[in-house]
């Protein structure tokens, strides 16, 4: 059973930054596609960004140029960079790993933005 652990949500004001991580139980280059969603109250779940096996990246528009996702295999882990925070970025964001058409989740790690 594949397992994801994030890491790195907290407390942090506007205009800081916050680096997530996303340790996987196995070979991250097994997936097809790694990435993360975030989910704030009341809203649905939101694509951030991701990286495929090629390298590949994709973020959601209004996203680039404040957010980076990498990636170390050697440690099994993905990252999320994440710069000039705003408000509006607060929210629950979640480590998603694709093999073929099958989505595996972590926990979800809390990020608040405060104004």
């Amino acid at each position: 059973q594949v397992q994801l652990v994030e890491l790195g949500g907290g407390l942090v004001q506007s205009g800081g930054s916050l680096k997530l991580s996303c340790v996987a139980s196995e070979n991250i280059f097994n997936f097809n596609n790694m990435g993360w969603y975030r989910q704030a109250p009341g809203r649905e779940r939101q694509f951030v960004a991701s990286i495929n096996v090629g390298g590949r990246t994709q973020f959601e528009d209004s996203l680039k140029g404040r957010f980076t996702i990498s990636r170390d295999g050697a440690k099994k882990t993905v990252y999320l960079q994440m710069n000039g925070l705003k408000p509006e970025d607060t929210a629950v964001y979640f480590c998603y790993a694709k093999i073929l058409s099958r989505h595996y989740w972590g926990q979800g790690t809390q990020v608040t933005v405060s104004s």
